[in-house]
């Protein structure tokens, strides 16, 4: 891999070639690599076939979650999330004991291994949010719940250079990673002064299916906002503001 530099930038393959825009600039590359045909029939490539299977498999599981908390994720996440949500996926696939290696899945993996993603690597709520809560989930009533006492805001949250104001956010999800579909709530206190005075207690409850059999999650963020001329706006577009998994229960 190389990196493209002067001022004209290149896309596409020239000979053996090949220019294309990241993340990280402009780059250049060599082509190569063993025709798709051989890795999808030659016994030589089995094991990269099951790889394949499991990484495929690991990258529709991440979308579903991700489409479950798109709600909270519009104001918090960073531009590698996908890449390094699937990562996490495949430890969960990889945790699988039952399946034959190229079919091990997230319903018979470790889902539990997802708790403590943080979705905004800028802004993480391990750093952020100082506050104790307390979140739970019970399956015999579907409520998905996190409860934080009263606490003083500039004391409890580090947050960003220009906020002004803040409010709590959270979600839960029941997710069925075989169908592709999941049941999603999510609430939210008002914006709220980042200042000395405390807030009063703050509990969320978030209902999903009761007696469900599926994954369930918690998820749990803060959102920062600026007031300029009496008008509430988000702090940076949301840049900053932190939001992780802090629940799962798996089955």
């Amino acid at each position: 891999m190389a990196r493209q530099k002067g001022i004209i930038k290149l896309k596409g393959t020239i000979g053996d070639i090949t220019f294309y825009k990241t993340q990280d600039g402009h780059l250049a590359r060599e082509k190569g690599g063993i025709d798709a045909s051989r890795i999808a029939s030659d016994p030589a490539f089995q094991r990269t076939r099951e790889n394949g299977s499991e990484f495929g498999r690991a990258g529709k599981a991440g979308k579903i979650l991700r489409t479950a908390f798109r709600a909270l994720l519009l104001n918090s996440a960073d531009g590698r999330m996908v890449s390094r949500l699937t990562q996490r996926m495949m430890k969960v696939i990889q945790a699988d004991l039952i399946s034959v290696r190229g079919l091990r899945n997230v319903i018979d993996g470790e889902a539990e291994l997802l708790a403590g993603f943080e979705f905004n690597i800028r802004g993480k709520l391990g750093t952020s949010l100082f506050a104790p809560f307390v979140g739970a989930i019970d399956r015999v009533t579907g409520n998905i719940t996190v409860d934080l006492a009263s606490f003083i805001p500039s004391n409890m949250i580090a947050a960003p250079s220009g906020t002004t104001h803040f409010k709590i956010i959270s979600a839960g999800a029941e997710v069925d990673f075989e169908a592709e579909t999941f049941v999603e709530a999510h609430s939210e206190t008002a914006i709220l002064p980042w200042d000395t005075t405390a807030t009063a207690v703050i509990s969320q409850t978030n209902t999903v299916t009761p007696a469900s059999v599926k994954p369930l999650f918690l998820a749990l963020g803060v959102e920062f906002y600026q007031q300029v001329n009496g008008q509430m706006y988000p702090l940076k577009n949301g840049a900053f503001n932190p939001l992780a998994l802090v629940q799962v229960s798996g089955l």
